[in-house]
């Protein structure tokens, strides 16, 4: 990812907060779900500095409010968000462990609690397979 301190700069954990907050509904569980699996690798001591200024910058990325794609496109609005996360995940999947992804779906669970176990599983499964894990 070329320009990493271009969007690192812009990630704050309050600043994920609230795009998550008012956007989780709109961008689907896929992005959400992207974006916790970042923010809990983020707060991992595990994980090297370059790969959190990786994070930084993915997640910097999703929280800013101009895109290549504006968020309010209807069907494709979060499509270079999840383009973007994914990437960060693929080049950062080598630290994820048990304690991130379920610190991820614990916080799904959370925010949607309709949302059943195999549900989650399917949706880790992709996620994992999209990025070559």
């Amino acid at each position: 990812m070329k320009n990493d301190n271009r969007y690192s700069r812009f990630f704050t954990e309050k600043g994920l907060w609230k795009k998550i907050k008012s956007y989780s509904r709109t961008a689907g569980l896929q992005v959400v779900h992207a974006a916790l699996l970042l923010y809990y690798l983020m707060q991992s001591r595990s994980v090297p500095v370059k790969a959190k200024a990786v994070i930084a910058a993915a997640l910097g990325y999703f929280i800013l409010p101009f895109d290549l794609i504006p968020d309010i496109a209807l069907m494709a609005g979060f499509t270079d968000d999840l383009a973007v996360l994914m990437f960060a995940l693929s080049q950062v999947s080598r630290y994820i462990t048990d304690d991130v992804i379920q610190s991820a779906r614990t916080r799904l669970q959370q925010w949607f609690p309709m949302t059943d176990e195999a549900y989650l599983e399917n949706l880790e499964n992709r996620i994992t397979a999209a990025i070559g894990q």
